[in-house]
């Protein structure tokens, strides 16, 4: 299963994962660069409106929708490492034709769109592969240190990539920022192509000649679980809110607040801080207050905080959007860490990617719907009062998290009852060991809003 046959030296030592960390790590940098560039060209070369930079954040998101349920039965079919590398060679191409296209003159709304769909539905492949692929490369001890790894560089990518985006734009313009990202593509499809652990191929299923049952089976697994089901109904309504917000933040922060591209990259990257503390504070919370309570504590308690980002203004009052977005991004990321944890712990291995996708066509399927929602209500309302109705709609969501089980337990249980591991869940809670800390993404983290194909 692992290509390093000494697990106690540490995973900086294992030759497979540190490529897939290289490759990940560069690749997050550049899906950062992409979160602030391209609605960047979209209103400084392209010159949308706010509802158009809105239906662009949406278009990236849509491909879960269409062909979320279907693509996690076929990633359980197949070796997962060739998927990810055809989803990013075809995010490289996609990427490359809008510096390509704004070099010729011919770049316009419709292109952006275009590619944002198309990147979007190679995320689907690449997002649920990338779940199940890594506990098959790595020892079942040596997940949780993988996972933090990853989870930790990738916050730190989230930090440099909006700053680094704006300093790009400055200096060559925003489509040419794009160049970065795409060559990012490139990294990560090397690093995969590069690893020597054989991958076993998907185990044998009593259903597999059925596609339909195959995607029945990890819908109804979903839908029975007490768990799953609160966790997927909360991360739909988070979502559309805190994607609200997001979808409109850079016209926000241009049109109305008066900021300069350059200011912009600056002001995200900062907020993206919020990131790597809250990967950091992740582990301690899992660790003081159990698995359950921590996440509620990471999802109710910085939640309101994202009541400071509309009273941003120019001047000193742009710390509002700073401490807002920090304190709201540490509770996403750990949020987002607590519960990727549960989910590839608790989940039947040979659910997983169905399970996964199940979850994530609402969880992320949501996220059209709440760009569109900021859209209409930017450009009927005027785009504060929409940053205000969208950041009070983020903690009433949490709400949602108080229905179930979760608000009687300490911590979350690391697998289904015996009779619910065939993809037949029942309402009988699992054991009440903690969980390790493994990362997952269930939320889109600020600063990587339009960041697909990863």
């Amino acid at each position: 299963m692992t290509g390093d046959p000494t697990p106690r030296r540490g995973l900086l030592r294992h030759r497979d994962f540190r490529l897939l960390w290289i490759g990940q790590t560069t690749s997050k940098l550049g899906s950062s660069v992409t979160g602030v560039a391209l609605p960047l060209v979209a209103v400084a070369t392209v010159g949308a409106s706010t509802f158009q930079v809105a239906v662009l954040a949406a278009a990236a998101w849509v491909p879960w929708l269409l062909i979320g349920l279907p693509a996690g039965a076929w990633v359980d079919r197949l070796p997962r490492r060739p998927v990810m590398i055809l989803a990013d060679l075809a995010c490289l191409v996609l990427f490359l034709s809008v510096p390509v296209a704004a070099w010729l003159g011919v770049l316009g709304i419709g292109h952006l769109l275009a590619v944002a769909l198309g990147a979007g539905t190679a995320s689907v492949f690449f997002q649920t592969a990338y779940q199940v692929y890594l506990p098959t490369l790595l020892r079942p001890e040596q997940v949780a240190e993988g996972n933090a790894k990853l989870q930790g560089t990738e916050s730190g990518a989230q930090v440099v990539g909006p700053g680094l985006a704006g300093l790009l734009a400055q200096l060559v313009g925003a489509a040419s920022a794009l160049l970065a990202d795409a060559a990012s593509f490139l990294v990560s499809a090397l690093c995969l192509w590069s690893i020597r652990t054989p991958e076993a191929r998907p185990a044998p299923d009593p259903h597999r000649e059925n596609l339909r049952r195959q995607i029945h089976a990890g819908i109804r697994f979903v839908a029975l679980d007490p768990y799953l089901r609160v966790l997927t109904v909360f991360g739909a309504a988070s979502n559309i809110a805190l994607v609200g917000y997001q979808a409109i933040l850079v016209v926000f922060l241009v049109r109305e607040v008066g900021v300069s591209p350059g200011l912009v990259g600056a002001l995200i990257a900062l907020t993206s801080l919020g990131g790597v503390l809250g990967a950091t504070a992740a582990s301690w919370l899992a660790r003081r207050f159990g698995t359950a309570r921590g996440l509620l504590l990471s999802e109710l308690g910085a939640a309101p905080f994202g009541l400071l980002i509309p009273l941003t203004a120019p001047g000193p009052r742009l710390g509002f959007m700073v401490a807002g977005g920090v304190l709201v991004g540490a509770g996403i990321v750990a949020g987002n860490v607590i519960k990727g944890t549960f989910r590839q712990t608790y989940t039947p291995h040979h659910l997983l990617g169905r399970v996964t996708v199940s979850m994530q066509l609402l969880n992320l399927g949501s996220i059209p719907f709440g760009a569109l929602l900021a859209g209409a209500l930017g450009t009927g309302l005027g785009i504060r009062p929409t940053m205000w109705i969208m950041t009070a709609c983020l903690p009433l969501s949490g709400l949602i998290l108080l229905v179930g089980p979760l608000r009687r337990r300490r911590d979350l249980p690391t697998r289904p009852p015996t009779h619910a591991r065939d993809g037949r869940a029942s309402d009988v809670p699992g054991s009440d060991v903690a969980v390790p800390d493994v990362a997952g993404a269930d939320a889109p983290v600020p600063g990587e809003l339009l960041a697909a194909g990863r």
